[in-house]
């Protein structure tokens, strides 16, 4: 395992209460490129859509960071940033299938796992201590069982809850492991920029300068009165107790969920309505391949955007049918959900779909429009299998669906 460890964090206390784990493998699509071609090593490496056309940054790997490129950069202003970069095309289904080894991981020690998307995952090691040792012991040797099983580089957050765990992990990549202790939260949080706490982009940073706040610490000792009268009484809220490192939520493994749902907080608000399309068919077809892997079947298609005021809208459409079929659904964001949104009204931070109304069954009723929908679906059944089993270059889908391809379009994890 290379030399690694750089962060941890960890009070003398011998009541160390943390037991979430957020694990993230590090710009993972392009770390999978170097692990493939070695003679990648040491240069910049970008991953996404082609130079001529006008995709995006899927994933960028350090090398290539130092030269402000970022995922969902368009991949014409990366290369205007970057002229040397490696330009290499997202092989997603190759992607997937080693998030799948990492995931068997993760399962060696704990059935409490909640994938958040390829590259990251929330675990709770409550109940396994005794087979397998401290939260923290479990976090190194997962860390070292992917190094050994897949030669890729993970970093690891220990933490009492999930914020504190998530935040531990991003706390100094690459190949770090920060651990949180339950009575060290304000010590790790309190010297953080205010940046650092969830929901805190660009514009809320610049909101909390004007009343003199940039550290957690202060954002902490900020009245929520003083909070209310810049965001309104919900993100106030979201804020202080963040702030104090407060976080109920629990894991939720994919088994249990109401609901199963994707989400992308970009690193620069984006203003690009091809862009938010793209990363939206991305969660789409995530979402759409989890309920196939889980054999379920989702009724009500739900979507979210955030604006960089930390407005945010949420829109629902539900299908006559549940489905898992990867084109319905992209048909309803599109048809149905999209055009109820004004993705142009001011820049995006957070865009996000999912389905919830879950059902392990298909119960349907009898439509003049049967045949495709049942053809949607025996499409994606082959495709998944034979991307299981021979890799993503054996076949591709299309990079966009027509919402006009039939006349009645229809209509996180929690």
């Amino acid at each position: 395992m290379p030399a690694v460890v750089k962060s941890t964090f960890i009070s003398n206390s011998k009541d160390v209460s943390s037991v979430i784990l957020h694990i993230d493998m590090d710009a993972f699509y392009a770390s999978v490129e170097e692990r493939d071609r070695p003679e990648l090593v040491g240069k910049p490496v970008i991953v996404g859509g082609s130079r001529e056309g006008r995709g995006v940054v899927s994933a960028a790997n350090y090398v290539a960071r130092k030269y402000g490129v970022h995922s969902a950069l368009p991949m014409a202003t990366a290369v205007r940033y970057c002229p040397r970069g490696i330009v290499l095309p997202v092989r997603m289904d190759h992607y997937a299938a080693i998030s799948r080894q990492i995931r068997e991981i993760f399962h060696r020690y704990t059935p409490l796992v909640e994938p958040l998307s390829l590259d990251e995952a929330f675990l709770d090691a409550r109940g396994s201590e005794k087979l397998f040792g401290t939260p923290a012991e479990i976090g190194r040797k997962i860390q070292q069982d992917i190094w050994d099983e897949t030669q890729l580089v993970a970093s690891i957050g220990v933490a009492p809850n999930k914020f504190l765990a998530k935040i531990a992990s991003d706390f100094d990549k690459p190949n770090g492991f920060v651990e949180v202790p339950d009575d060290g939260i304000q010590e790790f949080l309190d010297p953080l920029p205010v940046k650092r706490i969830w929901g805190v982009g660009k514009r809320a940073e610049e909101m909390l300068a004007k009343i003199g706040v940039d550290t957690v610490e202060r954002l902490r000792k900020t009245p929520v009165a003083s909070l209310r009268q810049c965001f309104g009484n919900s993100t106030a809220n979201h804020l202080h107790e963040l702030a104090h490192g407060r976080d109920n939520r629990n894991v939720v493994p994919d088994r249990e969920a109401k609901s199963i749902s994707h989400e992308t907080t970009f690193p620069v608000d984006v203003t690009d309505t091809d862009v938010l399309r793209s990363c939206l068919l991305g969660l789409t077809e995530q979402v759409a391949r989890r309920l196939r892997r889980h054999q379920l079947y989702g009724k009500t298609v739900n979507l979210k955007v955030r604006y960089n005021d930390f407005r945010t809208l949420s829109r629902a459409y539900s299908l006559p049918n549940p489905s898992h079929s990867t084109t319905e659904i992209w048909d309803v964001v599109s048809a149905h959900l999209l055009t109820r949104v004004d993705l142009q009204a001011q820049p995006v931070r957070l865009i996000g779909m999912g389905l919830s109304s879950l059902a392990k069954t298909r119960e349907r009723q009898k439509t003049l429009f049967d045949d495709h929908s049942e053809r949607d679906s025996e499409i994606d059944s082959a495709t998944d299998a034979i991307r299981d089993k021979f890799g993503g270059a054996a076949i591709q889908r299309g990079s966009t669906f027509s919402v006009k391809r039939r006349p009645d379009d229809r209509g996180h994890e929690t």
